[in-house]
């Protein structure tokens, strides 16, 4: 009985507790995030929207996947889907990949753990005709993670294009 307790007591606090210690100060955005958002640009119609983000770890390596959905409030139609990897890097900045539904590809990244508050500014922006530059940028406040997407295409620089804010499941 004691051999019983002291193991499973181990083995329990490994597969709960497995964060990776570069993943650690991005622990807060693990789990999953649901919420509304709104758009807009210059050349688009404004629009809004319902969002799902979900970030999970393994706890092995040392990276976060990410996956987003969004959907219609009016009618629960799809409208856009992308996922990716979050690698975080111990100089503080992010390397992060992202794939979207168009078939637009992502790399881009930084940090700051103590504010809770994530910037990424697209390095590359492939697959694009238009799209030449994004930047996200997350924050987490009163427990809402909140972003603002901004982009710039071959006919407008950088511009907002989405808000959202959301809160954990």
């Amino acid at each position: 009985m004691e051999e019983k307790e002291g193991s499973s007591s181990s083995s329990s606090k490994g597969a709960t507790a497995a964060v990776h210690p570069a993943v650690a100060p991005l622990s807060f955005l693990l789990g999953t995030w649901r919420g509304e958002g709104e758009g807009g640009y210059p050349t688009i119609n404004s629009f809004s929207y319902a969002e799902e983000l979900h970030f999970s770890h393994s706890g092995k390596k040392p990276v976060i996947a990410y996956s987003q959905k969004t959907w219609k409030l009016s009618s629960g139609e799809p409208m856009h889907a992308e996922s990716g990897f979050w690698l975080p890097q111990p100089d503080g900045t992010l390397e992060v990949v992202i794939a979207q539904s168009t078939g637009l590809v992502e790399v881009q990244g930084t940090y700051n753990a103590e504010e809770k508050e994530i910037k990424l500014q697209s390095e590359l922006v492939g697959n694009a005709s238009k799209v030449k530059e994004i930047s996200r940028s997350f924050q987490l406040n009163d427990g809402k993670l909140s972003y603002v997407v901004e982009m710039a295409t071959n006919v407008s620089s950088l511009e907002p294009h989405l808000k959202a804010s959301l809160k954990k499941l």
